[in-house]
């Protein structure tokens, strides 16, 4: 039996698209990005960090992906560990805002986090949009993790330029939702 083409309206029906947030101001945005991937058919399974929790409540992202939020190891029940069932499933691994800190991980092979474990645990595509204070995401050791990233084939949604909740105007803000829904939709069509 073939599965039939997703329609326009509903162009990620049947995808499993992991989102992960990280702890960035521009965490209430996920909000948004759930919104729209679910829109357009999506499943969406948030995963976030604990300092993303600082930022926006997991019952919020739960109530808007209609799934439970997973933001820790330490709250996975039966014997096998949520974080890989889920990395097994996902169609699309996608974590915006991510931090300097998730970046470096993500370069680094380090796993400190769920975040960090799904990314070392999924065959899934992965997508990244930063989003930090503009001298951070300059930096070179930051520079550097992306070029790193973009070499094993991530893709990385460039921030903008615009004031920054630091109150500084420059690059690092989150790129626009427009732009982060439309990436994912160029690669699933």
């Amino acid at each position: 039996m073939s599965q039939s083409a997703p329609s326009s309206s509903a162009p990620l029906l049947g995808k499993t698209i992991a989102l992960g947030v990280s702890g960035s101001i521009a965490a209430y945005k996920a909000a948004d990005v759930i919104s729209e991937l679910r829109k357009s058919g999506a499943d969406v399974q948030v995963v976030m960090t604990e300092s993303a929790t600082k930022f926006i409540s997991a019952l919020t992202l739960g109530t808007l992906s209609r799934n439970p939020v997973m933001s820790s190891f330490w709250n996975e029940e039966g014997w096998q560990p949520g974080h890989i069932e889920l990395a097994d499933k996902i169609d699309l691994f996608l974590v915006a805002p991510a931090t300097a800190q998730q970046i470096g991980n993500y370069a680094n092979g380090l796993a400190p986090d769920l975040l960090g474990a799904i990314y070392l645990a999924t065959q899934a595509p992965i997508m990244l949009a930063p989003a930090m204070n503009g001298k951070m995401y300059e930096h070179e050791a930051v520079r550097k993790n992306l070029d790193i990233l973009k070499g094993r084939g991530v893709e990385i949604i460039d921030p903008v330029v615009g004031e920054l909740a630091c109150g500084y105007k420059g690059m690092g803000k989150l790129a626009p939702l427009a732009v982060i829904t439309e990436r994912v939709f160029s690669f699933f069509s």
